[in-house]
């Protein structure tokens, strides 16, 4: 197992164009975020004190949901590839068999997805020049950890069947497209029409980006809308810090959500590995 994922490292970090386009979608909010959306965002909510950092991190948490998706998605490439090039015929035959050859794609997109959301936290703090507060680190890590949990059993059961890299390139630009719109930060729900809300709500990148939201704004949250919490209710619903299905869900409630979407996601995993080790 470990000679297998070490192999799926290397193979992820050695195609450096490969690492920058897994990132592409992240980078692509980010920068849309600084070069457009932060003026109008921070003139929409003027009223608020220190808006620029409060905003400034509600986009730190969105891109991190995004570089979950993005990069477990191009980390699993290589299970595409290697069925293309009758690789895993040769892996099959090692002790690990189907069941373990099935686990070393899915743990290291998991651990990869892991690594690339730590690196782009680096690059926005040190960008926003934001000091993370060192209470929530073990948070933060614990989001990414279910981020890349989430987002590598999902975007697996997505491109479980193909058979070619050619045919997983036009999904593949259709998930980069789409991840900044699925977690809001091109748009903010808030502001959408009720049946793209009811879409957002349905993917669990929505929820993750909520979790971030709620951790990485916490402090800020509570100094901007001291005394005024119709406005803070306000504010959450519209940005998506707290999804509203009736109410808003709590934090507690929104790790439910992705713990039972992560259990259903591992239960159908293994009915997709269990049905291909059949035909195999």
């Amino acid at each position: 197992m470990l000679a297998l994922l070490k192999r799926n490292f290397i193979l992820y970090f050695r195609n450096r164009s490969g690492v920058f386009f897994s990132l592409l979608g992240a980078l692509i909010s980010f920068l849309l975020y600084i070069i457009f959306l932060q003026k109008n965002l921070t003139d929409a909510w003027s009223q608020l004190p220190d808006n620029t950092n409060l905003l400034n991190n509600w986009l730190m948490g969105g891109t991190l949901a995004v570089t979950g998706m993005t990069t477990s998605f191009t980390a699993l490439t290589q299970m595409v590839q290697d069925r293309e090039n009758q690789v895993d015929q040769d892996l099959f035959l090692t002790d690990l068999g189907s069941w373990g050859l099935q686990a070393s794609y899915l743990i290291s997109s998991i651990i990869i997805s892991f690594v690339m959301q730590v690196f782009m936290f680096a690059v926005m703090s040190l960008y926003f020049k934001e000091s993370p507060v060192i209470s929530h680190l073990p948070e933060i890590a614990l989001i990414m950890l279910l981020s890349s949990l989430i987002s590598s059993l999902v975007n697996v059961l997505l491109i479980y069947r193909f058979q070619s890299v050619d045919s997983l390139g036009k999904l593949a630009t259709i998930v980069g497209t789409a991840s900044g719109f699925l977690v809001g930060t091109y748009i903010p729900i808030g502001v959408l029409p009720d049946s793209a809300q009811l879409f957002m709500k349905c993917t669990p990148a929505t929820y993750i980006a909520s979790l971030y939201r709620q951790v990485l704004m916490k402090e800020r949250l509570e100094t901007a809308f001291s005394g005024n919490n119709s406005l803070l209710q306000e504010f959450q619903e519209k940005m998506g810090i707290q999804i509203n299905w009736q109410e808003l869900l709590t934090k507690e409630e929104t790790y439910f959500i992705v713990v039972i979407i992560s259990l259903v996601a591992i239960l159908l995993w293994m009915l997709f590995v269990k049905v291909f080790s059949k035909r195999k």
